[in-house]
């Protein structure tokens, strides 16, 4: 079977080249935060990662490649949903996550960038999107356990489910420009929650089986509370 060279940036070493990796990953961040993906350069990145403009054309083919490899290696941290036994809980704490993660505009310049990156350029939209949708597969995990706890219909669609909890929220940060606050997510969760007991996301050739199956808790308006 023919072997493919994986594009620039995109391997996983270890040791001093992991280390120089994470150097140019801070100095991307850096440089996002500072000017925006359209004032970052590979003589800034190196200036500032200490690393030679030689050796990040050579391992990273330019700014897209260096973007990329800063939102893959982003991926690879320890994160993992919360577990706050309920689903209502859950999807509270994933939306004021989402909201806390914006709130403070240092913080948030970097993220910001990276979408802002993403109506930019192709490559740094396809890493955005393969880093949100691990994200949100991690995130699936929230609304197996609901099922598994009679709180959600089977087959729900917990993709869908932790997508629509991020999406309005989403709308207002990057779309609209508007102010985004603790309700507001409180608001997002309260609205997916419901919209799952209803069964909205249920495929519609898992309705009968999740109508047939759900535990009456699951249709109560009180239920995970």
């Amino acid at each position: 079977m023919e072997q493919r060279t994986p594009p620039p940036g995109t391997r996983r070493p270890g040791g001093r080249t992991a280390r120089t990796r994470a150097a140019v990953r801070d100095a991307v961040l850096t440089g996002l935060t500072e000017h925006g993906y359209p004032g970052l350069t590979v003589e800034y990145v190196a200036e500032r990662s200490g690393v030679h403009k030689t050796t990040l054309y050579r391992r990273w083919g330019g700014v897209e490649g260096l973007v990329a490899d800063a939102l893959d290696l982003a991926g690879e941290d320890g994160w993992a949903p919360p577990d706050t036994g309920t689903l209502e809980g859950d999807l509270r704490a994933l939306a004021r996550e989402v909201r806390d993660s914006f709130a403070d505009p240092a913080a948030a310049a970097a993220p910001t960038a990276f979408v802002a990156a993403a109506f930019q350029s192709e490559r740094a939209a396809d890493a955005l999107r393969a880093f949100y949708a691990e994200r949100f597969a991690r995130c699936e995990a929230v609304v197996e356990r609901a099922v598994a706890r009679g709180e959600a219909p089977a087959g729900t669609d917990a993709g869908a489910v932790v997508r629509a909890v991020s999406a309005p929220l989403f709308l207002r940060l990057f779309v609209t420009r508007e102010p985004v606050d603790a309700a507001l997510a409180d608001q997002a969760a309260a609205a997916a929650v419901a919209a799952v007991r209803a069964g909205a996301f249920t495929t519609e050739a898992d309705t009968g089986t999740a109508a047939g199956t759900a535990s009456p808790a699951a249709a109560s308006p009180a239920a995970g509370r």
